[in-house]
């Protein structure tokens, strides 16, 4: 009991003298006496330091390597396409069949395969076409109904960003025999005759000049340097085409030289409709302008789903040496279609 009555008179003493030095620094404070704080902080006491020992450790920044395994690719300048078409046609009548009709077969291909090399300054890029179709009507045989070799090589180097300077080699002639069924008046031929052949004609065509490609799929080469050889070995052609394509009678080789300007453009016009064009002008240096020859071919080609589509194609010719008006082909075709990678 005595020792909880002595610490509570302690705590009135502390209290007592606290408030009585409260109640003095007021009354100072009052009659406009400063009170110096920095003598008070003087005399404080600090509070003992934690005696329990404490390790700090000192920070220490280190670079490290961090090993990166980088993958195995390998830069390719290559870009390489391979198209692959075959269409079918097939109808077939009875004899008593009262609307009429001739049972008949149709087959018709394409191969196209298409390779680029670009790593600036160069570029090079090959491409090879393959066409042939016949068809076999009852009574009548088998008749050719399309019929192309196409072989092209260009290489070029940048002179700007639109700009090349390039120089090519094409081929062009066909597969079989080609025959003409009607006479010049218009009336069936009682004998098809003969009227070309593989390399005859055929062509050879070197250009050298500057080719303008502002976009990817639009080309325009302009060969002020230009010889192209054509060639008809079969002689015998003569008889049936009195032109023989430019080629002299008795000979199988003419060479000329001209300004030649090719365009062509391959483009998806759609998702899944792509335009395949290409334009071919030739103007001899040492014939008049009648002998100017113009030819554009063109492929258009709508896909049905992955492997179907629908190829609608057309070839229109002036060439004096070949015939002395337009020339004209068109197809239109549903078949199996396929281009990879």
């Amino acid at each position: 009991m005595f020792k909880y009555s002595l610490v509570t008179l302690l705590f009135l003493s502390i209290f007592s003298i606290s408030f009585a030095q409260e109640q003095k620094n007021d009354t100072l404070k009052n009659k406009g006496v400063k009170i110096d704080t920095n003598l008070l902080n003087k005399f404080r006491i600090e509070p003992a330091k934690n005696l329990i020992p404490v390790n700090y450790r000192p920070i220490q920044i280190k670079q490290e390597l961090i090993p990166i395994v980088m993958p195995d690719y390998k830069i390719s300048y290559w870009h390489k396409s391979v198209i692959f078409g075959l269409n079918f046609n097939q109808s077939a009548f009875t004899n008593n069949y009262s609307a009429g009709g001739v049972s008949s077969i149709a087959l018709g291909t394409n191969f196209d395969f298409k390779a680029e090399y670009n790593k600036q300054p160069l570029d090079y890029t090959t491409e090879l076409n393959l066409v042939y179709g016949v068809s076999r009507n009852k009574g009548q045989g088998s008749r050719k109904t399309n019929d192309r070799i196409f072989f092209d090589n260009k290489i070029g180097t940048q002179l700007s960003k639109k700009w090349l300077f390039f120089g090519s080699l094409t081929f062009e002639s066909q597969f079989s025999k080609g025959y003409n069924y009607t006479n010049p008046d218009g009336t069936n031929a009682d004998n098809p005759y003969i009227i070309s052949n593989f390399m005859s004609p055929g062509y050879f065509t070197e250009s050298v000049g500057v080719e303008f490609k502002p976009v990817k799929y639009f080309d325009l080469r302009l060969g002020t340097g230009t010889a192209r050889q054509t060639l008809v070995l079969d002689t015998t052609i003569y008889h049936n085409q009195a032109s023989n394509y430019g080629v002299p009678i008795g000979h199988t080789f003419k060479n000329e030289l001209a300004f030649q300007a090719v365009a062509a453009i391959d483009k998806d016009l759609m998702k899944n409709i792509h335009l395949n064009a290409r334009y071919a002008l030739f103007i001899p240096y040492q014939q008049s302008l009648a002998y100017i020859s113009n030819r554009i071919d063109a492929t258009l080609t709508a896909k049905v789903n992955r492997l179907i589509a629908v190829t609608m194609n057309g070839t229109f010719l002036y060439d004096k040496n070949t015939a002395a008006s337009v020339q004209g082909t068109e197809g239109l075709a549903l078949g199996v279609i396929y281009k990879f990678p």
